[in-house]
């Protein structure tokens, strides 16, 4: 799309902060007003509309496209956005660790064990750990505590939630995150340690770091995402 305005505003509304484009106010896809909920990340959605050049490119502007999935996705259908999040504490990537080789069973415990440690303190639940992929059941209270815990963010706090849980693969580290517990710098790399493992032993092509670094840029915009939420 051409870029067809010069001057980029934020305008105080009395439920947020709107984004406006030569004084006319910006859109979600399905036509919702673009009304962030803090100053800051209505001025970092601001940042990424006058960063545009000739052309408006949507890959460019995360801020962005998250407030709208927040806006146009999770607004109407909370309750079951919240549900889908959550059922990731069935299968948390932290509760399941290799069966060897040593030192990789010692790296996962070294990083893993004080993140699940984290959330049994912080929300009075219990974790069962286990080597190997086969699924085990975690206890009904902790999938229920978790599940109260996730419903209770806001939407926006929830779109970045989702983008944290599903790249890491773990409901502990994106609420690590969210709750401001862990920098999503500090979290990557520890929601990575099979992968890391992976490239240590047997090496890594360009279009796999190309993935590599991309997701990570995605991981760490969601974490200031919800801290600017």
């Amino acid at each position: 799309m051409k870029r067809f305005y010069k001057d980029v505003t934020i305008v105080a509304e009395s439920d947020g902060h709107a984004i406006r484009l030569d004084d006319r106010p910006v859109r979600t896809p399905a036509r919702a007003l673009l009304t962030l909920p803090t100053l800051a990340l209505a001025q970092a959605v601001a940042e990424e509309w006058r960063a545009q050049g000739d052309t408006v490119d949507p890959a460019s502007m995360p801020f962005t496209g998250l407030a709208n999935a927040a806006i146009d996705h999770i607004v109407p259908n909370r309750a079951q956005f919240a549900a889908g999040i959550a059922r990731y504490g069935e299968s948390d990537l932290l509760c399941y660790r290799a069966h060897s080789p040593e030192t990789l069973v010692a790296r996962q415990a070294a990083a893993w064990d004080p993140l699940l440690d984290w959330a049994r303190a912080r929300y009075d639940v219990a974790f069962v750990v286990t080597q190997g992929i086969l699924p085990v059941a975690q206890p009904e209270a902790t999938l229920a505590r978790l599940h109260a815990v996730v419903a209770g963010h806001d939407p926006f706090r929830l779109a970045g939630l989702s983008t944290l849980v599903t790249l890491s693969g773990s409901l502990v580290c994106g609420l690590a995150v969210v709750e401001n517990s862990h920098s999503a710098e500090a979290i990557w790399p520890i929601a990575e340690i099979d992968e890391a493992w992976q490239v240590e032993q047997w090496g890594e092509d360009a279009q796999a770091a190309a993935r590599s670094a991309r997701r990570k840029s995605e991981f760490s915009m969601a974490g200031a995402f919800c801290a600017m939420s």
